[in-house]
């Protein structure tokens, strides 16, 4: 399972890149694998104001519904289109091309609150 040291995590699995005030967020190696084959995947509208820790989306695959939450509060700045007729990009390319959305950051240091690469892979064996 692959967790890049550059990126920021969450409990709830999902990873964020913070490039200055932008948040660009998907889900984990670890939640796609947990899933298994991705079908579908709900994305809000561009302009939606997102409160951390509450739901943005849905992603269903064939074993599970799943809720995905915002890492960060603030406005969504941009949607990855493609996972709405391409889904299983979240399982082939989780971190590059399987992004869901962007989030203008209501407060640009919001991300500095959540887990590094290493915390999250000690979070994962915890759960076990």
């Amino acid at each position: 399972m692959d967790f890049p040291e550059e990126l920021k995590y969450t409990e709830e699995h999902e990873w964020v890149m913070v490039e200055a005030d932008l948040a660009i967020v998907g889900i984990s190696d670890f939640a796609q694998e947990a899933l298994g084959d991705v079908v579908f995947a709900e994305l809000p509208e561009v302009g939606t104001v997102l409160e951390a820790g509450k739901a943005f989306g849905v992603v269903e695959s064939v074993k599970a519904v799943s809720d995905v939450y915002a890492p960060v509060s603030g406005t969504v700045e941009e949607i990855n289109t493609d996972l709405l007729d391409a889904p299983e990009i979240i399982n082939t390319s989780p971190y590059e091309d399987g992004w869901m959305i962007k989030i203008r950051m209501a407060d640009a240091k919001a991300a500095d609150n959540l887990m590094d690469a290493e915390a999250y892979q000690a979070h994962i064996d915890e759960e076990g």
